[in-house]
């Protein structure tokens, strides 16, 4: 390299695909750009010019020449050719990422190397990658298709990207999670799930708790300040609905988690608390629901013999049963936020709402410092009364291919907050409307028994169901599709559900959840603005 220094731009003619073509790589502004150049000189770029960012090269090794053949007159200028690969991302349609190659072939073997050094020298200074992973692969979930996904689509990525790994085959639930208790995680750069939802649950209970055990925190504390975890997560999806995945990357794709793992992308989420009785019941990240959801789930685990068929078959169910179910909600409002759960700002990679927001909720808890009382005993609690259809609390869009906008379209992934989403009784017909609202465009708030609040503490206590004049006639509401006859003939009330804590049963209906901002990473970026179409060249 001599002289030239990483801080010079480079440039060279070079070929690409037997095309004459100018090649610049410029260290400052971090960019790889390649045009066409039929005459001499390198010529301005034109619209057609390709380029990557030097965070988006995977990898670059120099080309085995041995044994092809160059009939073509394109190449008799060079008496012996060089050459050399760059592995890098390419964007597809749907935010899917690709793993496309393209190789510069050089007149002289220094040019070649100088070349190669250069860009080496450049993905070196990438610290943000991970050389070391622990895998976990749950063979069971969604369509038992993780290990065959992984050894096809993701280990031929991390070989080429030099990131070795220890692979750990799941044999039971809570696995992952024990071992990651057990484990010597300090060496590894990040921990990798294959699975669905659920494989990703454990990952995260498992890394969160582990990191509060190191740290002395009290988990079943209501109160506690949690530490957030050193170690990114990167989910490689293979389960049936994959809606962290979707919700953070815009797709479900391995591939595309896999190339996002590898460029060592870097996504603050953040993380619900449940408690009942100052005990940890769960960690939440997506979904928290109550009555419709809840109902769901509890359903759907007494029929796994179905397998995936059995969420319809029990959402089909609770949907003509059609319960409601009374209870108080008091909330804190997440005041700190510089969104609204009806502003239609999605979360996007790079997210101004997260950002200012965690600054803002930072300079919150400053000020609290200076006053005898915390803030959370200062600020106003709201109280919500009454019977409810579904309570629903996300921390994220909850995306997934089914509902491509998720139950909360602008919510944030890491802005300290949730939105609690309070779908009252009404009839049938009026809720059935609300649902498919989820698989339009349409503003799924928009009626009048739905209510929607961004919070960042919120608590819930049931009332039992008790008929007025003292009869049985509550019980028999339960039965499947029975209307009855109060003033909304289709709602029945009764005692209480269950909630859905992203997709395992919570059967205690009295909860306290608090919203911690940002208190893991994923391996992601966030769902990009607008993915482009780039040239196939």
């Amino acid at each position: 390299m001599g002289a030239m220094g990483a801080a010079e731009p480079l440039r060279s003619v070079l070929w690409v695909k037997q095309q004459r073509c100018a090649v610049s790589l410029d260290p400052a502004r971090a960019l790889l750009r390649w045009w066409r150049s039929p005459g001499p000189g390198a010529g301005a770029p034109g619209a057609d010019a390709c380029s990557v960012p030097i965070s988006e090269i995977i990898t670059v090794e120099e080309t085995d020449i041995n044994g092809k053949h160059y009939t073509s007159g394109k190449w008799q200028k060079m008496e012996k050719p060089y050459a050399f690969t760059v592995h890098r991302v390419r964007r597809a349609r749907q935010h899917r990422w690709r793993w496309a190659q393209v190789t510069f072939w050089c007149p002289e073997e220094q040019l070649c190397h100088l070349w190669l050094q250069t860009l080496r020298e450049l993905l070196e200074k990438l610290t943000s990658r991970p050389k070391h992973l622990l895998v976990f692969i749950n063979p069971f979930g969604g369509k038992g298709q993780g290990k065959r996904i992984y050894e096809r689509k993701v280990a031929p990525l991390f070989t080429l990207a030099s990131i070795t790994t220890e692979i750990i085959v799941t044999e039971r639930a809570n696995h992952a999670k024990e071992s990651l208790y057990e484990l010597n995680i300090d060496k590894y750069d990040g921990i990798v799930c294959v699975g669905g939802d659920g494989m990703f649950s454990e990952v995260l209970h498992g890394l969160v708790g582990r990191t509060q055990r190191d740290a002395g925190v009290d988990q079943d504390q209501p109160r506690a300040a949690l530490v957030p975890s050193p170690l990114r997560i990167g989910i490689i999806p293979a389960g049936s609905t994959d809606c962290v995945c979707y919700s953070t990357v815009g797709t479900n794709d391995a591939e595309t988690s896999a190339l996002h793992i590898v460029v060592g992308d870097s996504l603050p989420m953040d993380v619900s608390s449940v408690h009942h009785n100052s005990t940890l019941l769960r960690y939440s990240v997506s979904l928290l629901g109550y009555g419709f959801y809840g109902d769901i789930i509890k359903d759907s685990e007494q029929k796994r013999w179905m397998g995936l068929v059995r969420y319809d078959f029990s959402g089909l169910k609770t949907f003509l049963s059609h319960h409601c179910y009374e209870g108080t909600v008091s909330f804190l409002p997440a005041q700190h936020t510089v969104g609204s759960p009806r502003d239609r700002k999605p979360c996007r990679a790079g997210c101004f709402v997260c950002r200012q927001s965690k600054r803002q909720l930072e300079e919150e808890r400053k000020r609290s410092l200076y006053g005898l009382e915390s803030a959370e005993e200062v600020e106003e609690w709201k109280v919500v009364c009454g019977q409810f259809l579904a309570i629903n609390a996300t921390n994220m869009s909850c995306a997934c291919p089914r509902s491509p906008q998720g139950l909360s379209p602008a919510a944030h992934l890491g802005d300290g907050s949730s939105d609690l989403i309070l779908i009252r009784k009404c009839s049938r017909f009026n809720f059935l409307r609300f649902l498919v609202r989820h698989t339009n465009q349409g503003d799924q708030f928009d009626f009048t028994f739905v209510e929607v609040y961004r919070v960042k503490k919120f608590q819930f206590v049931s009332k039992p169901a008790e008929d007025k004049d003292g009869s049985a006639r509550g019980r028999g509401k339960k039965r499947l599709g029975q209307l009855c006859s109060d003033r909304h003939p289709c709602c029945c009330a009764v005692s209480s559900s269950a909630w859905n804590c992203d997709g395992e049963v919570l059967s205690s209906p009295a909860i306290e959840v608090r919203v911690h901002c940002q208190l893991v990473r994923l391996f992601a970026r966030g769902i990009e603005e607008n993915s482009k179409q780039e040239s196939h060249r």
